[in-house]
């Protein structure tokens, strides 16, 4: 039996929920079947770490989850804590610190969501944007001189290397070449940013010469936000740069049903480190502690996870149970206009596992 060594980061807010209702799931996968099974290591970085030892986590952290086979992550945000501090100083560590350079957020209506365009079905919105993850405008390259005074300046400068975004650029042909309507939209500005982003309009041109059988078009990211909402059935694949990538996810869960439901996952396709997976809705400070959290972009977070280490089979079976839990109005979260809690959908994904388990063994 294989054994999938897992490190969990809660990290902050509702991360210290959800992450725990994850496992759940996850324990009820691997007992539903004898192909694998899970060992969790936890670790509890994030804001509370922060004001015991003033960073976000240890120095020598990579070092500590360099050997598990995938990262389960929560949230970074604190209120008490500059965001710039919990961001950089837990989930971009980990992401530049293990070369996560694609991030994929998988984007569809599920069942029984009602979602806020008017004149959108299931079948009219399914999106995958792959958002360049490693460089850009989160380089972190810039800074502050003359602080307090009149002269003070402050800068962030984007950078854009050949290398990174070629390597996006193809992971992202080669995902619209797996799906069936193989096509992809390259988002861009350069009409205004005219040196790095114009570089990148140009490597698409020559990555995509290498995928004859991907229907591609380029649109301007301001334009992009507009077709998402009007003309969502046309676009199907998405890469974009950190930033815009960042911000047009987040419209495409709203236009889903809810960031609650939103997953992600932080690649590095070479398989080098090991890839972190993550709910994209935030610590959300609000509801924290009240049980009211809706745990299914952890789960369908998990789902990605188990596609990441070949497990196909079990992600289905999970992808089916998540999607029978939202066809339910009465498993909906909060920010689904229910009354549901963390609990209650936890266990309602973890009977159905099982059930599902079951009728697959009765089949076979």
């Amino acid at each position: 039996m294989k054994t999938y060594r897992i490190a969990c980061i809660p990290g902050d807010g509702i991360g210290k929920e959800v992450i725990p209702a994850g496992q759940e799931v996850m324990e009820a996968l691997a007992a539903a079947q004898t192909a694998f099974r899970f060992e969790f290591s936890s670790y509890d970085w994030g804001g509370d770490y922060y004001r015991q030892h003033g960073r976000m986590m240890p120095d020598d952290g990579l070092d500590a989850i360099r050997d598990a086979h995938a990262i389960l992550f929560g949230s970074a945000g604190d209120p008490d804590i500059p965001d710039h501090i919990t961001l950089w100083g837990l989930r971009l560590k980990i992401c530049q610190g293990f070369d996560q350079y694609a991030n994929v957020r998988p984007t569809r209506i599920l069942p029984g969501i009602d979602a806020p365009l008017k004149r959108c079905g299931p079948k009219d919105l399914d999106w995958i944007i792959v958002r360049e993850n490693s460089e850009g405008e989160y380089a972190g390259v810039g800074g502050r001189a003359h602080q307090g005074h009149p002269i003070e300046v402050a800068t962030d400068l984007s950078v854009m290397t050949r290398a990174g975004v070629e390597r996006v650029m193809r992971y992202a042909f080669r995902l619209a070449q797996s799906r069936p309507r193989r096509q992809l939209t390259v988002i861009t500005k350069s009409n205004a940013q005219r040196h790095a982003m114009v570089m990148w309009d140009e490597i698409a041109v020559q990555i995509s010469k290498e995928f004859p059988d991907v229907t591609w078009d380029k649109e301007l990211v301001d334009a992009a936000t507009a077709r998402m909402v009007n003309r969502p059935a046309s676009l199907d694949t998405i890469v974009a740069t950190n930033l815009h990538a960042d911000i047009l996810s987040d419209l495409a869960a709203a236009l889903a049903g809810s960031l609650g439901i939103a997953p992600t996952g932080n690649i590095d396709p070479e398989g080098r480190y090991p890839s972190m997976f993550e709910p994209i809705h935030g610590s959300a400070f609000d509801i924290m502690g009240k049980g009211l959290a809706n745990p299914i972009g952890t789960f369908w977070s998990i789902v990605m996870l188990l596609e990441n280490l070949g497990e196909r089979r079990a992600a289905g079976q999970l992808m089916k149970a998540i999607e029978k839990a939202t066809a339910n109005s009465a498993l909906h979260t909060g920010d689904l206009g229910g009354s549901a809690t963390t609990r209650q959908v936890t266990d309602a994904v973890c009977a159905y596992v099982a059930e599902s388990s079951e009728t697959l063994s009765r089949v076979a």
